[in-house]
This record gives C-alpha cells, sequence and structure tokens, in this order.
C-alpha cells in the first residue's frame, strides 16, 4: 500500500514514551520526530517489503537525553538570534555546540539500548556496520538537507559503534547544516539527530538512481550511475561513473555513458574504507544490461509506494543480491507544465520545461550526475 493511499493505521510510537531504539521494521514516515528523515525512509522502504540491510535506529530521545546534559542552552540562544547572514557567528556557535556535544556523558539508558540493539544485530558477533545520522530536518520534500551530518561507513565493534554515534550527534551542528537551516529559516531549538545502525553491504558495484531525470525533467526515465566497490566514490564526486539512463516503462537503455572509473573505495579488515587507483576502465561497463533493468525497475517500485519522484543509493553484493540503501525525495524537479485547457499532465514522456536552478553538476565532461542542493561533494 503505498503512502498516498495509507492512513495513519500503523501504531505509531508517542515521543513521550519513545524507547532509545528502534528496529527498522517499528518505524516509517510517520515517524519524522522520533528517528529523523533518513530512518524513517530506511523504515518506511522496510515495512513495503523493499531490499534493505537490516539495521536499527538510536532515537531522537536518546539524543534528548544526551543534550540535556551538554550545557547547550546559551548556545541555542545566540542561534535564535543570529541572522543567517552573519556566517561568522553562526561558525562559532556550531563550533562550540559541537564541542559540548562530544565532551557530554552517555546516560546508562542510552548505552544499554545501543549495546542490545547491536549485539541483537550481529547475533552476538562484531558485525560491520553503517552508521549514519538521521535528522528531523532532513530528506524533506521541501528542502535537502542530505550529507550534511556525518556517515561513518564499515564501523567494527561496540566501542567503535558508540564513537561513531557521537561523532553524528555532534554532526547536527556542522558549520553547513547549521547555515542551511538557518538559511531556511528552521528553529535551531527544535531540531534533532537519530542515528541509524545499519548492516554493511560489502558491494561489488554501488551507486546512485534517480527515478526521474534530473537533467532533462523527465519523468519516466530512470538515471543509474555505479561504479565498482562502495557507493560513497560516487557520492562523493571523486569518480567518473558508468551511466545509463532508461526508460522504465519498457526497459530500454536509452543512453549508455561509460566512465574511467579509476577509484574504488573497499571496506578494510580491520573496520574503515580505503581508497584505491586502479587502471581505467572506460571500455567495460560494471553493471549487466539485466542489471540496468532491474534497478530500473526498483526504481519505480519505490518511486510508486511513495507516489513522487525519488532519489535513491543502492549497492549489489558480491553474490549479486541488490539492495536499497537510501531514498530521499528529488527537490529539484520543475513542475509539469498544464496540458491544453489547463488538464493536469497525462504523462512527462514528451518535451518540457525545465528548471536547473540548484542544481548541482558533478563529473564533467559528461554532465553524469546531478544532484540535489545539499549532497555534498565529500566522502560519504
Amino acid at each position: 500500500m503505498s503512502i498516498q493511499n495509507r492512513e495513519q493505521q500503523r501504531s505509531e510510537p508517542h515521543v513521550g514514551e519513545v524507547a532509545m531504539v528502534f528496529p527498522f521494521a517499528a518505524i516509517d514516515h510517520t515517524s519524522l520526530s522520533i528517528v529523523g528523515g533518513k530512518a524513517a525512509n530506511l523504515g518506511e522502504l522496510t515495512r513495503a517489503g523493499l531490499p534493505v540491510p537490516p539495521g536499527f535506529c538510536v532515537t531522537t530521545a536518546a539524543y534528548a537525553l544526551v543534550a540535556a546534559g551538554a550545557d547547550l542552552e546559551a548556545i541555542l540562544g545566540g542561534l535564535a538570534t543570529t541572522r543567517a547572514r552573519d556566517t561568522a557567528h553562526l561558525a562559532a556557535l556550531a563550533t562550540a555546540a559541537r564541542a559540548h556535544l562530544l565532551a557530554a556523558s552517555v546516560p546508562a539508558a542510552v548505552a544499554e539500548a545501543i549495546t542490545e540493539a547491536y549485539q541483537a544485530l550481529g547475533g552476538g558477533e562484531p558485525l560491520a556496520v553503517a552508521v549514519r545520522s538521521s535528522a528531523t530536518a532532513e530528506d524533506l520534500p521541501f528542502a535537502s538537507f542530505a550529507g550534511q551530518q556525518d556517515t561513518y561507513l564499515n564501523i567494527i565493534g561496540l566501542e567503535a559503534v558508540f564513537d561513531a554515534v557521537r561523532r553524528c550527534w555532534a554532526s547536527l551542528w556542522t558549520d553547513r547544516a547549521v547555515s542551511y537551516r538557518a538559511s531556511k529559516r528552521i528553529d535551531q531549538r527544535t531540531v534533532r539527530l537519530a542515528v541509524v545502525v545499519q548492516r554493511m553491504v560489502e558491494a561489488s558495484v554501488a551507486g546512485v538512481l534517480f527515478t526521474a531525470n534530473p537533467l532533462t525533467g523527465r519523468r519516466h526515465q530512470a538515471v543509474i550511475d555505479a561504479s565498482p566497490g562502495l557507493g560513497e566514490a560516487i557520492v562523493s564526486g571523486a569518480v567518473n561513473p558508468d551511466h545509463f539512463v532508461v526508460t522504465t516503462a519498457t526497459g530500454e537503455i536509452i543512453e549508455r555513458r561509460l566512465g574511467d572509473k579509476r577509484l574504488v573505495i573497499q571496506s578494510t579488515p580491520g573496520g574503515g574504507t580505503q581508497r584505491i587507483e586502479i587502471a581505467e576502465r572506460s571500455n567495460e561497463a560494471c553493471l549487466t544490461d539485466a542489471q540496468v533493468r532491474a534497478l530500473a525497475e526498483l526504481g519505480s517500485r519505490v518511486e510508486a509506494h511513495y507516489g513522487a519522484p525519488q532519489d535513491t543509493e543502492w549497492a549489489i553484493d558480491a553474490s549479486g543480491h541488490l539492495w536499497l540503501t537510501q531514498a530521499r525525495p528529488i527537490t529539484t524537479l520543475f513542475p509539469l507544465p498544464p496540458e491544453p485547457g489547463g488538464l493536469p499532465p497525462a504523462h512527462a514522456d514528451g518535451p518540457l520545461r525545465v528548471s536547473c536552478h540548484g542544481v548541482i553538476y558533478r563529473n564533467i565532461p559528461g554532465l553524469a550526475t546531478a544532484r540535489s542542493p545539499g549532497r555534498p561533494q565529500r566522502a560519504h
């Protein structure tokens, strides 16, 4: 059942009684204030039966307990009275907020909940996980906050998980995030941060998938960028990937451009990642045509569930299994023009008026990828 056709029939946990941790299967789009945008989307996808690596979310209630002991009131008061154009003062306040959170103690209830959830996820064994920030003002239809808080990949062991979670909490107050929220007039005192802890996919190939074409505005076209190794290489703009455009209704691959794929980011055995320079591979695609079509079909399922075009991240493991690791609305598409007579457009396959306002193009030449505003060109 899609979001558009579903009322809030689920038993949503309320903030006043919220636990420190929830598994993905217990959350969805109605849980935004509790788990943040990224986790809410992962829960939504999980509950829709889509292939999401298992994981759990450290809720905003856990962050609130830590923040309550971090002496942030004076900093928040300063942010409330600082104008968006005063970037230097905003940055100074952001730096102070990060320092306070990193120095704050973690209450026993929070530590115990994270410990129990991580051990359950790995069956009692140390498990490699991705630890991702999930802010309450993030991955929203009207703004893109993607990447403004931290992500840590291939984190192994409980101590490393605690360190990554703490750094994610502090990253709610990066200079960039604080400045962007100020520009959008989002009250800094209302934002909270949850943290996603998700089983790491050892990707043989990974990348991004738009369910509508962000360069032309055409709906019913899947745009896929792919490169060997972890998707971090593409998200950060560090690699010139393979690029495919697919007509989703037919599965026809109407555009194919192979990148040199000179950089591969891989997990290291003890945790963390490494960047490996390799020989140019522009003469061979990292995806088969069948995999390209499978990705386009998966994108169609995601879009149908949300009822709107989506910007997704995906990975294929060594066994060939396809996983969804993120989904968020595309915020840069120009609205569809009406049909003659003022009727809504029947489809968007014909000529369109599009706006490229605010779109960041990367991997030039070739304009291989357009990312939503707010998606940084950094290791993700």
